[in-house]
């Protein structure tokens, strides 16, 4: 499968079932700093389960309707980047990530959200992508100031995870904007 260089030793690859214990042992190693604003893999505890929910997001590949992909730092996965809610007869879709404590301050997250963001925009013909984040969440946040997006709404104590009730902030791109920003880093 495809291997795409994100520089100094980083990787994005397709994230498929087959890697179940490996990314097993990922979410064992991140568990608490990734479960802090999301759920996404706190059900995955034993080799089946992390399987199943590679499973799932394969499926979703397959349907076209959400795609998962790992984030690997000098051979080892740290992360991920993933598509939601893509709807290719609308032209919208919803992008997301998760790392683990040694796969952040490197900048592979906005690195591949713009692998991402390229191929949905110029490949698959999206016109809107939306990033979805806990308020609290100021990394993930940080990450869509870098991609150009614009934050849409608060939605207010919107999502209740963890005991409490988080505001959650939609941003989002639109194609056009997209290009524009692209150029103007080429520039």
């Amino acid at each position: 499968m495809y291997v795409t260089s994100l520089g100094d030793g980083a990787e994005l690859r397709p994230l498929e079932p087959w890697r179940a214990e490996e990314f097993l042992a990922h979410l064992d190693r991140g568990r608490e700093f990734i479960t802090r604003f999301i759920s996404f893999g706190a059900q995955a505890t034993d080799v089946e389960s992390a399987r199943a929910l590679l499973q799932r997001y394969a499926d979703m590949r397959a349907a076209d309707t959400g795609a998962l992909h790992g984030l690997w730092r000098d051979g080892t996965l740290v992360g991920g980047v993933l598509f939601l809610n893509f709807d290719a007869a609308k032209g919208n879709c919803e992008v997301g990530c998760w790392l683990e404590p040694d796969g952040t301050g490197h900048g592979l997250v906005t690195r591949a959200m713009r692998v991402l963001l390229d191929h949905a925009v110029e490949e698959r013909g999206m016109h809107r992508v939306e990033w979805v984040a806990a308020a609290g969440n100021e990394p993930s946040i940080k990450v869509a100031r870098r991609l150009g997006m614009r934050r849409d709404a608060v939605l207010r104590e919107a999502h209740p995870y963890g005991g409490v009730r988080h505001d959650v902030e939609v941003w989002s791109i639109l194609a056009p904007e997209w290009r524009e920003a692209r150029a103007r880093a080429t520039q």
